[in-house]
C-alpha cells in the first residue's frame, strides 16, 4: 500500500496531503517493513530459533540499508508484491551464512500487512490531531454564538429562527462521535499479520502462538484471534471512519457554501479566492475543496468494500485493489481536515446579515411559534388556518405576520414576546450545551 499521485502538483494545495502522503509514501512503506523484518528477527533470536547473531545483523542491516523504491519495480511488476524483492536485496547485502534467517517462517502478507498497520496508525494520528483542532474551533464557535439569531432552513426554505451557535454544534457533534470510535479502531484495527504462507503459522512451529505476541508487544499492534489475511474488514473499518469524518466535514463546508452565497451572506472566508475576469468575485475555495473531497471519499470506499472479496487464503486481485483504494481514501480524508481547518479558521460570521435575513422574513419564521400560541385558545386547526391566512397577507402586503395576527384576533397572547425571534429558538442554548458537554468529556478522557 503506498499513497499515489491521482491529479497534478499544481493541486496538491487544493486536494492533497502532503503530510498524509509522506506517512504513507513508498519510502515509509519500505522503512516499515525493513523494522517488521529486524523485530521478527529479534523475537525469533529472543526464542532460540535463529541464532542472536544473524538477529543483530538484520536489525542492522535493516536500520541503515536504503532500498529506493525504483529498485522495487521491476521485481513488484513479476512478482505482483513488493516483498520477495525486497528480502531478496536484503539476503543479497547478508553474509551468506545469515541470509536464510532472514524472513523465517513468514510469508509477504505477514510483512506487508504489518507494515501497512505502522504507517496506517501514524496516518490516524495526522488525522485525530487536525479532528481535534476542528472540534476546538467549532466548540468555541457553538458557545460564542449562542444568541446569533439567524434563519434555519429546511428544503432549502426559509423555517423557524435558530442560533448559529446551534448550527455550529450540529456540525460539531458528528466528529465528536467519529472522535470517541477512533480509540476502540486503533486498539482493535491495527493488528500484527502473522499467518505464514496460507494462514495456519506452520513455519513458525510450536513456538507461533508466542512469536506472534512478542511481535505486536514490539511493534504497538494488536493480536488478532485469527490470522487475517484475507479478513480485510480491519482496513474496510480504518477507511470507513475515514469517510465518515470527510462526510462530516463536507456537511459543515456545504452549509458554507450555501450561506456564503451572495444572495444570503450569512458568513464569508477571508482570503477567499479571486476568478481570472470577475475582480468582484470571493470564491469560497476552501469549502469547495472539503466538499469534493468527501464526495471523493465516498465513492472510494465502495471499491474497498469490494476489496473484502478475497480468495480462499489470498487473493492477489483483491489485495492490489486495496493498495490502490485505502491511501486515496486516506489522503482525501487527511486533505479535507487540513481544509476544514482552515476554513474555520478564515470563517467570518456575519451576525448583522442573519439578523437582517430574520428581519427580511416579516415574521413568517415565527409562524410555528405562533399556531402554538394560538393553539392555547383555539382548536389546533383553527389556529392553523387562521396563522396560514396571516403568512397569506404577509407575503402580499409585507406586512409583519404578528401586526397581521393581531388584527384578526383579540386573544390574550404576549405579542411582543412572540414577535422577538430569540425567544423562538427553543431549547438551542441547551442543546449547545449538551454538545459542548461532550466536547469536554471526550477531551479529558483517557486517549488509549
Amino acid at each position: 500500500m503506498h499513497s499515489r499521485r491521482v491529479f497534478p502538483a499544481y493541486l496538491d494545495g487544493l486536494l492533497g496531503d502532503p503530510e498524509t502522503e509522506t506517512a504513507l509514501s513508498a519510502e515509509s512503506q519500505i522503512r516499515a517493513m525493513l523494522r517488521v523484518e529486524a523485530e521478527l528477527a529479534a523475537v525469533q533470536a529472543e526464542l532460540r530459533l535463529i541464532p542472536f547473531e544473524a538477529a543483530e545483523v538484520i536489525a542492522g542491516l535493516c536500520a541503515r540499508h536504503p532500498i529506493a523504491p525504483e529498485a522495487l519495480q521491476e521485481a513488484t511488476a513479476r512478482d505482483g508484491v513488493v516483498v520477495p524483492g525486497l528480502v531478496a536485496q536484503l539476503r543479497e547485502a547478508l553474509p551468506p551464512e545469515l541470509a536464510a534467517y532472514l524472513h523465517w517462517g513468514a510469508t509477504s502478507q505477514d510483512i506487508l500487512d504489518t507494515a501497512a498497520c505502522l504507517t496506517l496508525r501514524t496516518t490516524l494520528e495526522i488525522q485525530s490531531a487536525r479532528l481535534q483542532a476542528v472540534m476546538d474551533r467549532l466548540a468555541a464557535l457553538a458557545d460564542a454564538h449562542r444568541t446569533t439569531v439567524m434563519p434555519a432552513r429546511t428544503r432549502g426554505q426559509q423555517a423557524t429562527p435558530t442560533t448559529f451557535g446551534l448550527k455550529a454544534a450540529g456540525w460539531l457533534m458528528p466528529l465528536i462521535r467519529h472522535a470517541a470510535r477512533l480509540t476502540a479502531l486503533r486498539r482493535d484495527a491495527l493488528a500484527v499479520s502473522l499467518g505464514g504462507a496460507s494462514g495456519t503459522q506452520a513455519a513458525f512451529g510450536v513456538q507461533a502462538e508466542e512469536i506472534e505476541r512478542r511481535l505486536a508487544l514490539r511493534l504497538g499492534l494488536a493480536v488478532p484471534v485469527l490470522p487475517w489475511h484475507t479478513q480485510r474488514e480491519r482496513f474496510v473499518e480504518i477507511g470507513s471512519w475515514m469517510t465518515g469524518v470527510a462526510g462530516a466535514l463536507g456537511k459543515l463546508a456545504g452549509d458554507v457554501l450555501l450561506l456564503a452565497q451572495s444572495e444570503v451572506g450569512e458568513v464569508a472566508l477571508a482570503g477567499s479566492g479571486g476568478s481570472s475576469t470577475m475582480p468582484n468575485k470571493a470564491n469560497p475555495t476552501k469549502a469547495e475543496a472539503v466538499v469534493a473531497l468527501a464526495r471523493h471519499t465516498a465513492t472510494e470506499i465502495s471499491m474497498l468494500h469490494q476489496a473484502v472479496l478475497h480468495d480462499h487464503e489470498r487473493g492477489g486481485a483483491a489485495w492490489q485493489l486495496e493498495w490502490l483504494t485505502l491511501p486515496s481514501v486516506a489522503v482525501s480524508c487527511g486533505a479535507a481536515l487540513r481544509q476544514a481547518l482552515g476554513l474555520l479558521e478564515t470563517l467570518e460570521v456575519k451576525a448583522e446579515r442573519m439578523k437582517a435575513n430574520v428581519e427580511g422574513a416579516k415574521g413568517l419564521l415565527l409562524a410555528e411559534a405562533a399556531s402554538f400560541a394560538l393553539a392555547v385558545h383555539l382548536p389546533r386547526p383553527d389556529a392553523q388556518a387562521l396563522v396560514e391566512q396571516a403568512c397569506a397577507e404577509v407575503r402580499d402586503s409585507g406586512l409583519h405576520l404578528i401586526d397581521s395576527l393581531q388584527r384578526r384576533c383579540d386573544l390574550p397572547i404576549d405579542w411582543e414576546a412572540l414577535r422577538d425571534p430569540l425567544a423562538q429558538t427553543g431549547r438551542s442554548d441547551a442543546l449547545i450545551d449538551r454538545v459542548l458537554a461532550a466536547h469536554r468529556d471526550l477531551r479529558t478522557s483517557d486517549p488509549t
